[in-house]
């Protein structure tokens, strides 16, 4: 079995159904009828809340357990998007397309799938879309409150700056925070938030 089907075979929502707080702090950029691509998005908890600002949601994800939890979330919050179960390392990114983009704790990737990930998102962004971005740093690893094993999947303000070094970044920040997002990430937590814009 799919490793993410098995981690989200249970009735409860692995990561809880409320959105990560970092997303919704900066609500404030977020305009309604923009197009939003959440990659990685689970059972949906922050597509949803997207979707609920008014954004045109398209909630990615690999794992069709996870993805069917998310049309039902989707369906019980009484919002429109579409939720789609794809391969992102095979899927052909739309060029030039979406006004946001949300990745939150999309650390799956190893360095080499890394450097395609970014460069896809980057790609599917309009000019002047945004990119918003959360992640664990390698500190994480002490804590042990979620994210992935691997200390080469984390991420640290020079790994971001550099990747992201061709987008105009508006705010870059590691930070140790308590969050509470279901059984899967809960406790105190070593984060790093990122806002870039795409260069027009």
């Amino acid at each position: 079995m799919n490793v993410w089907n098995a981690r989200y075979s249970g009735e409860e929502y692995h990561f809880g159904t409320e959105p990560n707080a970092f997303l919704v702090s900066e609500q404030a950029r977020l305009k309604p009828d923009m197009s939003c691509l959440a990659v990685a998005d689970g059972e949906g908890r922050n597509g949803v809340w997207l979707a609920e600002q008014g954004l045109q949601v398209l909630s990615v994800d690999n794992s069709s357990v996870a993805v069917e939890k998310a049309k039902a979330l989707a369906v019980q919050r009484g919002v429109k998007m579409t939720i789609e179960q794809i391969d992102l390392v095979q899927w052909d990114w739309p060029e030039n397309y979406f006004d946001v983009v949300a990745g939150i704790f999309i650390q799956f990737a190893d360095p080499l799938a890394r450097v395609q990930l970014f460069n896809n998102i980057k790609r599917c962004l309009k000019p002047g879309g945004l990119l918003l971005l959360q992640g664990y740093t390698p500190r994480q690893l002490e804590y042990r409150t979620g994210g992935p094993s691997q200390v080469e999947n984390l991420y640290s303000v020079t790994l971001l700056r550099n990747a992201f070094a061709d987008m105009e970044i508006l705010h870059l920040r590691e930070h140790d925070s308590v969050i509470h997002e279901g059984e899967g990430h809960s406790g105190l937590s070593a984060l790093i938030d990122l806002v870039a814009r795409k260069i027009a």
